[in-house]
């Protein structure tokens, strides 16, 4: 989560050497790709941790510490 960048909010999702930049209000890639499993996978965590995202984005982007988030499995 780069959170000084410009808007949308998002994050980077990696998975065997290829990236995406996920938005986190929808679920969907900003920019670069990850295979059609992957992409599945991160999209139903961010449904379970949407709302743990968009705080963090708002402490991060306020220069607060972040809460870590249970990642995938």
């Amino acid at each position: 989560m780069y959170f000084g960048d410009h808007p949308p909010p998002r994050f980077h999702a990696l998975y065997a050497g290829e990236e995406a930049l996920m938005v986190i209000e929808t679920g969907e890639v900003y920019a670069g790709s990850l295979p059609a499993r992957a992409l599945r996978l991160v999209r139903e965590w961010l449904e379970l941790h949407k709302a743990e995202m968009q705080a963090n984005w708002e402490l991060a982007s306020q220069l607060h510490p972040t809460s870590a988030i249970e990642p995938l499995p």
